[in-house]
């Protein structure tokens, strides 16, 4: 087979740039996907109860980028959702992310918003260099909202203590100074009205747009010639492992359909940083907005095996993507796009961004 355009992964990334060649410079382009749906992690399906569920846990579309949320909008319309999340600690359910009215629910206080950023002040260990997730914590909010909140969740979650992990993994989470309780505070938010699949499924729905479903790359890398290759697996992967193998991390999902009740928890997510051998508890109907007599909610299971979810943005140099970074500049046809690839982490949002802005030629 000869195609000179190919992009491999149906996700975000491979989707966005597929249907990119084709409108925008006319031309064919084969998607290669690995697995047997398209969407990516951000696939959803109705389960054997006739609920519609996220595969790969819980996928809240959130940004502020308007082009990114205009580009989206051709392909579908919006479910509005403005995401909630708890925290199960000391037997309380305290609102995330931090905010007067954590601590306040954690500590029994009663701290107004203009008294908050004194508690804070007072609290917080002030850092000189900021160069590992714990820095990042214990200078924003002192170490024992550290301890009660972030140390054993990211324990759970990395298998590493926040001081071995870089400081971007938790740099991502916000300080809230108001008494603003939604997990996100970006202008668009929401969730596609007929689902991630559907939503997919109409992008990549374009006569120049040929999907193989079921087969990983390397099965018909050898029987295909290209042009250019837009990639957004794995990097070591691409590469065989040749380097060795880089760090990942994976979940595992317990899902449980509840019939004696409509609801299973207050929100949509929450947490369990200390407690239990999971780290939350996702209930699909508050993300969905679905209309049904009963529930199912997903546990999730932090995990070093399986496939990869996550990248380990460790503290140290990392030879090992170096030497395929390295390896990817001397292919003049190879394109690594995405967070597998390019080892980074990338919200969705984020990646449709890049994938919207990323040169085809």
């Amino acid at each position: 087979m000869k195609m000179k355009n190919v992009v491999v992964g149906a996700g975000f990334a491979g989707a966005i740039i597929a249907r990119r060649i084709a409108e925008e410079l006319d031309e064919e382009v084969l998607v290669v996907e690995k697995h047997n749906h398209i969407a990516g992690h951000a696939y959803d399906y109705y389960n054997e109860h006739g609920v519609l569920i996220h595969k790969y846990g819980p996928h809240i579309f959130h940004t502020n980028d308007r082009a990114v949320w205009d580009w989206l909008s051709r392909f579908t319309a919006w479910n509005e959702y403005q995401h909630r999340v708890l925290a199960y600690i000391d037997g309380r359910y305290a609102p995330l992310p931090l905010s007067v009215e954590t601590v306040n629910e954690i500590f029994g206080l009663s701290l107004s918003t203009a008294e908050f950023p004194l508690w804070i002040e007072k609290n917080r260990e002030p850092r000189s260099e900021i160069r590992t997730s714990e820095d990042v914590i214990l200078n924003a909010v002192g170490r024992e909202l550290y301890e009660k909140i972030f140390f054993n969740y990211t324990k759970k979650q990395w298998d590493r203590s926040p001081a071995e992990l870089d400081a971007s993994v938790t740099k991502r989470i916000p300080l809230r100074m108001n008494r603003d309780l939604r997990y996100f505070s970006d202008t668009y938010q929401g969730l596609p009205k007929v689902g991630y699949t559907e939503l997919f499924r109409t992008i990549l729905d374009h006569p120049r747009i040929h999907v193989l479903l079921n087969t990983p790359w390397e099965s018909v890398e050898d029987s295909i010639q290209h042009g250019t290759l837009f990639y957004t697996g794995a990097i070591d992967r691409y590469f065989k492992y040749a380097k060795g193998k880089l760090e990942y991390r994976s979940v595992r999902f317990e899902y449980e359909t509840l019939f004696d009740r409509p609801y299973f928890q207050a929100v949509g997510t929450v947490n369990y940083p200390n407690d239990y051998a999971y780290t939350r508890i996702t209930e699909f109907k508050y993300l969905t907005g679905q209309k049904i007599a009963h529930t199912t909610i997903a546990r999730e299971y932090s995990s070093e095996e399986g496939e990869p979810f996550y990248i380990v943005p460790g503290t140290s140099e990392n030879p090992i993507l170096d030497a395929y970074r390295s390896e990817a500049e001397k292919r003049s046809d190879l394109r690594l796009i995405g967070r597998l690839a390019e080892y980074k982490y990338y919200n969705m949002d984020q990646i449709a961004a890049r994938a919207l802005a990323y040169p085809l030629a």
